[in-house]
């Protein structure tokens, strides 16, 4: 059993999953978004696949701790995900998780053009490993 992370933004999810001992966050994919149901379709396929039992989303907050619009649409789209599993759902503040991606890529250099293919990815991976590492200081 796994945990997924997914980092939902207006045309891309990006998703990431824990290792079986909920230690390390791997990238999975970046789903292009084309509708409400191939998008959920895909994902359902990823839970399948990688056995998993937990989802956490990335809560798009402003600094000063505000929801603005992209956090209203993140709530829209775990309502509806909500529609097509019973899988628990958990939000994750991921305010500067994708500053803290693209700061990963550029050290292990990383070109622009694939930075650009694997960022929502790399996002999720960050909003996962942080979920992970509380989740170990909390048990």
């Amino acid at each position: 059993m796994r945990i997924m992370a997914l980092d939902v933004g207006s045309r891309t999810i990006g998703v990431a999953c824990s290792d079986a001992l909920y230690m390390t966050a791997q990238g999975v994919e970046t789903i292009r978004r084309t509708s409400w149901a191939k998008d959920f379709e895909r994902l359902l396929q990823l839970i399948n696949d990688y056995e998993v039992e937990e989802i956490v989303v990335g809560m798009p907050r402003n600094m000063n701790g505000t929801k603005g619009e992209r956090a209203e649409k993140t709530e829209e789209f775990v309502e509806r995900l909500k529609e097509v599993t019973t899988l628990p759902i958990t939000y994750w503040d991921e305010r500067l998780s994708t500053v803290m991606a693209e700061r990963s890529l550029i050290a292990a250099d990383v070109s622009r053009r694939k930075r650009k293919a694997v960022i929502d990815k790399m996002a999720a991976v960050v909003i996962l490993q942080g979920y992970l590492d509380r989740r170990q200081h909390t048990l």
